[in-house]
């Protein structure tokens, strides 16, 4: 069966027909290209498709499509403005906090809504905030130091 929605992504509206068991993941990478939102496990345990949904970080996998409607959608293309990368951007990349990248845009999906909510994070609620995010590569020690400066230019 499918459906027609609107969602809005990024402040853009899109109208789609979508068939109703497709999920947001799947949405946004095939129907709208954004493929920043990476798909890994598709059960909701990697948090590489993590996407903010009315603020809040979100395993894009597991919400189906049709379940977005009115919420207001960012990912990680969306943090970028005017050309110049958003500061979590811009401090992952000073802090060398990727290696392969694959995790990053999910990471930083789930910083910001953290940084969002808790301006100013300690450690380990930064730990806390980014624990349903695995990365293979780096250790994690470079993702903390890197949303820990974002939280510090922030709020000096």
């Amino acid at each position: 069966m499918e459906l027609a929605i609107r969602l809005q992504v990024n402040g853009e509206t899109y109208e789609i027909n979508v068939e109703a068991h497709r999920t947001l993941l799947e949405v946004l990478r095939e129907n709208l290209g954004l493929t920043g939102t990476k798909k890994g496990c598709d059960e909701g345990e990697c948090g590489a498709c993590t996407v903010l949904m009315d603020g809040s970080p979100v395993s894009s996998c597991l919400v189906l499509a049709f379940k977005a409607i009115g919420k207001k959608i960012v990912t990680i293309e969306g943090l970028a403005q005017n050309g110049r990368l958003h500061p979590l951007q811009q401090a992952f990349w000073d802090h060398s906090a990727f290696q392969c990248g694959f995790c990053t845009p999910g990471v930083i999906m789930a910083a910001k809504g953290l940084l969002d909510e808790v301006p100013n994070p300690t450690e380990h609620e930064i730990k806390q905030g980014i624990a349903g995010n695995l990365c293979r590569c780096t250790g994690y020690t470079k993702i903390i130091e890197a949303i820990q400066a974002v939280s510090q230019e922030q709020n000096p």
